[in-house]
């Protein structure tokens, strides 16, 4: 029989591909009807998608501490059943404010239940296994975009964007808040064994000395944030990104491969056993990015350039969905891991949410393969700041790391 923590894995895997999906990749697909519906442009829309990241970059910090204090998967089950509020409250809505407002509260509740609290529930499930675990439910994850953007274009055209919102909101409150509710019996059961046993599970150690840890959470936030900024900017509008390069009818299904392309690189990155040492990993996915952006600036209207550029950016995203979640954990170890998370998700959200904005309105201003030459650079910034981290890195591990002869694991 499947043990519970791969079974965990699994069912955790399916409810962020249907969170991801609802959320976050719908609206590449829904944008158009949406703001035709309410008389708005695309960039009023995509202000809305903006200040709907800001909020959920708000409300991580709080989220972060919440995991570490009353345990991820219960509040997974309530971030599941308010998600699916706010869906409804979205398909409903009669007009652009209430919808707006409704965008808010889907992305504050998708704190309780997407990544960094899928992520937290495993470290706490087991802290030594975690980085392993992260790594599988990102592969599973990874299939999001490639399922979610074919599916809401068909149901969007079939049934219409309200529709296409309901039915989010039901998959949210009929499979994933039953999900959520199940991992955390699991949880407990396995916590109320261990208590038995008068035993607690054994807590992943730090890697680095405590005197370094404001200096290397201040250059591992800068460079999530500066390569969340350039993914964030053309992952929402990946499919009109692709139009206005020139590359054409093709534009769907070549934004498709982004899927594909995470969990590839997710599988290789499993097979070779890179979470054991994630900063090289952290090094390549923040490479990617700027160079995938560059591509897609260069090559336009050849279709084997954007075909090359969604590969790139799907690899970088893949990859630093996972050292997002492992680097932190190698680093600073298990204790205090959501609240730390949740830290960095802040800046992470904040600092990109105004992305898509900006890239839609840059290449309004001058032209699309401006926009993506000056968001490569922001994400080569990012690159930098890991580059520093790795060169800084020896002299920050500890004696016990030291010791025991190891980068970090």
């Amino acid at each position: 029989g499947v043990s519970r923590s791969a079974a965990t894995v699994w069912l955790l895997g399916l409810t962020q591909i249907i969170g991801f999906g609802a959320v976050y990749y719908s609206f590449a697909i829904l944008a158009t009807d949406i703001s035709s519906d309410f008389g708005w442009t695309q960039s009023h829309f995509f202000l809305w998608i903006s200040l709907g990241l800001v909020a959920g970059g708000v409300a991580t910090p709080f989220t972060g501490k919440a995991f570490d204090r009353f345990g991820a998967a219960r509040l997974m089950v309530v971030g599941s059943v308010a998600m699916a509020g706010a869906l409804a409250a979205m398909a409903i809505a009669p007009n652009g404010v209430l919808f707006g407002m409704g965008l808010l509260l889907a992305n504050v509740f998708s704190t309780l239940a997407l990544y960094d609290a899928a992520f937290t529930s495993l470290v706490q499930l087991e802290p030594l296994k975690g980085s392993k675990r992260i790594a599988y439910l990102t592969l599973i994850a990874g299939f999001a975009s490639s399922l979610f953007w074919p599916l809401t274009t068909a149901l969007d055209a079939e049934l219409g964007w309200r529709n296409v919102m309901l039915i989010y909101a039901a998959l949210n409150l009929l499979v994933c808040a039953p999900i959520h509710m199940m991992v955390w019996r699991w949880s407990r059961a396995a916590r109320d064994g261990l208590a038995q046993e008068a035993a607690v599970p054994p807590e992943k150690a730090p890697s680095i000395a405590p005197q370094h840890y404001r200096a290397a959470t201040i250059l591992m936030t800068t460079g999530f944030m500066a390569s969340s900024i350039a993914l964030s900017a053309v992952l929402v509008q990946m499919v009109p990104m692709l139009q206005s390069l020139g590359f054409g009818a093709p534009s769907l299904w070549v934004a498709t491969l982004f899927g594909p392309a995470q969990v590839v690189v997710r599988f290789t990155n499993l097979i070779f056993g890179s979470t054991r040492n994630p900063l090289p990993v952290t090094l390549l996915a923040t490479a990617l990015m700027p160079i995938g952006l560059f591509i897609a600036a260069a090559s336009a209207p050849w279709l084997a350039g954007a075909i090359a550029a969604v590969i790139f950016i799907g690899m970088s995203s893949g990859l630093k969905s996972i050292v997002q979640g492992t680097l932190p954990l190698a680093l600073f170890g298990s204790k205090g891991y959501g609240a730390r998370l949740g830290f960095m998700a802040a800046f992470r959200y904040v600092a990109s949410a105004m992305a898509p904005f900006m890239f839609a309105w840059v290449a309004g201003l001058s032209s699309p393969a401006m926009a993506c030459s000056l968001f490569g650079l922001v994400g080569a910034a990012g690159l930098g700041s890991f580059v520093w981290l790795g060169l800084l890195l020896p002299g920050m591990l500890s004696d016990q790391a030291n010791q025991r002869g190891t980068a970090p694991r």
